[in-house]
């Protein structure tokens, strides 16, 4: 076996271990740090293929942001697991047949999976002069730029659903009035007193 494949073959290991106790782990700073492992093994298959820019893309953005955060909010949030396992079991049944369904369906989609006429002369070749990550921003800022847009929209549409589904004014919580403030008058936002020597307010 060349050094090529072995690389392959531990990347693939790795991430497929990585995803596997991202879901079966316990605790959930332990799935955070598994789903870590596979994201780096990912972007070493992506290395692999030569699309560095995805590689690098999946270290940054996912790896050092997404995941990251993650970590940070499960540690900081004071979640009581013992509960959250306990209202989880009721739900197991329900979740496995889901999971069934799904690996049935990724079943399917793999027993007709097939690759066009000449792919491996085209992975050879590059297109043209042009270096991989030129290329991919080519194919993405020109032929599928409005594609491109759009999703950027739809992900702004449902960071903002979002926001406001979970924004919850709680009574006991003083929050910030910025009109009320523009709008004081400024004679009775102070008082000034004559506070005689020796004597208090």
């Amino acid at each position: 076996m060349t050094p090529t494949v072995i690389a392959f073959y531990a990347f693939a290991v790795t991430t497929i271990s990585g995803g596997l106790m991202t879901v079966i782990s316990r605790n959930p700073v332990h799935s955070v740090l598994w789903l870590i492992l596979a994201f780096l093994s990912s972007a070493g298959l992506f290395v692999m293929l030569g699309a560095e820019l995805l590689a690098m893309l999946l270290m940054i953005v996912y790896v050092g942001a997404v995941a990251v955060l993650f970590l940070f909010v499960v540690m900081m949030l004071d979640v009581d697991f013992a509960e959250l396992k306990a209202e989880m079991a009721k739900y197991m049944p329900l979740a496995l047949l889901i999971g069934v369904v799904l690996l049935m369906q990724l079943a399917l989609a793999f027993g007709v999976w097939g690759f066009s006429e000449g792919v491996d002369t085209r992975i050879a070749q590059p297109i043209g002069d042009v270096e991989n990550t030129k290329a991919l921003g080519l194919v993405l800022y020109d032929q599928y730029f409005l594609l491109f847009q759009l999703a950027g929209l739809i992900l702004l549409v449902a960071m903002i659903g979002a926001i406001v589904l979970t924004l919850r004014h709680r009574s006991d919580v003083k929050r910030q009035n910025v009109v009320a403030q523009m709008m004081r008058d400024p004679a009775a936002a102070m008082e000034l007193k004559d506070v005689k020597p020796g004597q208090g307010l």
